[in-house]
C-alpha cells in the first residue's frame, strides 16, 4: 500500500509540474500575440501561478504518500491539477485549432477552489467533526457541482474581466439555467465555506491537545491571509496586491501539511507569539522613528538627513530592549503553555535542590511533566548502581 499511494501521489504532482512547467515555460519562449495576451496574465501573475501550484501540489503529493487513508492530500492534489489544467490554456491558446478550448478552460481553477471546502471540513483527521454535518459535505458537493456545470455552459465565462463569450456556452432558456444554476452553486460554496470554518470552533471545544495544535496552525494561516488582505488595501499596485495574497494562501496547504504530519506540531504558540510580538514591535517602531523625525524637522529645526539618521539611530537602539519586553508580555497571553512551563521546570528546579527522598522527587518530577507537557503516559527508570 505505501508504494502504490507513493506512486499514485507523486504521478499526479507529475502531471501538475509538467502541465505547468510547459504551458509556461513555452509562453516565455514564444509569446502570445497582444490580442490575446489577457490569456498569459501579466509576468507576476504567472510566477504566482506557479508558486500557488507547485505548493498545493507538492503538500498534497506528499500528504497523500504519507497519510493515503487521509482524503485531504488528495484533495489538496486535485486542488493543484485543476489549477495546473487552468494554466495551461496559456499553451492551448498558442495553436488555432486549441483557442477555443482555451478560452472554455478559463473557469476550471473554479473546481480547485471548491475543493478548498472539503479541506477545511474535513480537516485535521479527514473526517467529518459529527453525522450532523453531513448535510454540509452534501450542499458543498452540489454547490461545486453547479457552480462547475452552471460555469463550463453559460453564455459568458465570468472568471475574466470584462466576461467573454463562452465558446460553449448555451443561448436561450438553457443558458439561462445555465446561469442559475453558477450562481446557486457560488452561493451553496459560499455558505458552506463559512460553516466549514465555524466546524473548526466546533472541532477545537471537542479536541484534545494535538488536535487543538493543529486546529491552531489552519487559524494561523487564516489569520495571515485576512492581516495580508488588509495590509494591501492602501498598496496601488494590483499585481503586488495579488502577489501579496496569492502567498498568503500558499500558506494554507504548508499549516495542514505541518498540521497532519505532526511535524514541529507543538512550535504554533510559539510561532503565533513571535508573530504577534514582532508586528507589535515594528508598528511601535515605526510610530518612534516617524515621530523622532516630526520632531526633529518641526520643533528642533534640523534638515532632513540629520533627522532621518538620528530617528535610524534611536528606533535601532531602542529595538531590543522593546522587542524583549514585547516578547515578554505577548508570551504570557499567547504562549502561555511555553511561558507556565519554564515558571513549572524553575519551580522544580529549586525544589530539587533541597530534597532528599527519591519516592517525592519521582512522584514531583512525574507531576511536572504532565503539567508542562500533557503526555499520554509518564515513565521513570531509576538506575540503582552499587
Amino acid at each position: 500500500m505505501p508504494a502504490a499511494a507513493f506512486w499514485r501521489a507523486w504521478s499526479i504532482w507529475a502531471v501538475s509540474a509538467a502541465a505547468t512547467a510547459t504551458a509556461l515555460g513555452y509562453t516565455a519562449l514564444h509569446p502570445l500575440p497582444a490580442s490575446l495576451a489577457s490569456q498569459a496574465g501579466s509576468p507576476a501573475n504567472r510566477a504566482v501561478a506557479v508558486v500557488f501550484i507547485g505548493v498545493f501540489a507538492t503538500v498534497g503529493a506528499l500528504l497523500a504518500w504519507k497519510r493515503p487513508g487521509n482524503p485531504i492530500g488528495w484533495l489538496l492534489s486535485a486542488t493543484g491539477v485543476a489549477y495546473a489544467v487552468g494554466a495551461s490554456n496559456v499553451l492551448l491558446a498558442h495553436f488555432p485549432r486549441t483557442l477555443t478550448l482555451a478560452k472554455w478552460l478559463g473557469w476550471i481553477w473554479l473546481l480547485g477552489l471548491g475543493l478548498c471546502v472539503f479541506v477545511v471540513l474535513l480537516f485535521p483527521s479527514g473526517s467529518l467533526p459529527s453525522r450532523r454535518w453531513r448535510p454540509v459535505a452534501w450542499a458543498a458537493g452540489a454547490g461545486l457541482a453547479g457552480w462547475v456545470l452552471g460555469n463550463a455552459f453559460a453564455p459568458a465565462i465570468f472568471t475574466g474581466s470584462p466576461s467573454e463569450q463562452n465558446p460553449v456556452g448555451v443561448t436561450g432558456p438553457a443558458g439561462a439555467i445555465f446561469k442559475i444554476m453558477a450562481f446557486g452553486g457560488m452561493l451553496l460554496i459560499a455558505a458552506t465555506g463559512l460553516a466549514a470554518v465555524l466546524s473548526l470552533g466546533f472541532r477545537y471545544r471537542r479536541a484534545r491537545t494535538a488536535e487543538r495544535a493543529q486546529l491552531k496552525w489552519l487559524v494561523y494561516a487564516g489569520a495571515v491571509i485576512v492581516a495580508a488582505a488588509l495590509a494591501t488595501i492602501p498598496i496601488a499596485s494590483s499585481n503586488l496586491q495579488n502577489a501579496i495574497i496569492s502567498g498568503a494562501l500558499a500558506l494554507v496547504p504548508v499549516a495542514i501539511g505541518i498540521a497532519i504530519l505532526k511535524y514541529r506540531l507543538y512550535d504554533i504558540d510559539r510561532v503565533i507569539s513571535r508573530t504577534v510580538s514582532y508586528a507589535i514591535v515594528t508598528g511601535v517602531l515605526v510610530g518612534i522613528y516617524a515621530g523622532l523625525v516630526l520632531l526633529a524637522n518641526q520643533v528642533l529645526g534640523l534638515r532632513t538627513p540629520v533627522a532621518v539618521a538620528a530617528a535610524t539611530l534611536a528606533a535601532a537602539a531602542l529595538f531590543n530592549p522593546v522587542r524583549r519586553r514585547v516578547q515578554h508580555v505577548v508570551d504570557r497571553r499567547f504562549n502561555r503553555a511555553r511561558y507556565d512551563a519554564d515558571k513549572t521546570v524553575a519551580a522544580f528546579a529549586a525544589r530539587l535542590k533541597d530534597a532528599v527522598d527519591l519516592d517525592a522527587v519521582q512522584a514531583d518530577l512525574t507531576g511536572v511533566v504532565h503539567q508542562a507537557l500533557e503526555p499520554a503516559h509518564v515513565s521513570v527508570w531509576i538506575s540503582h548502581r552499587g
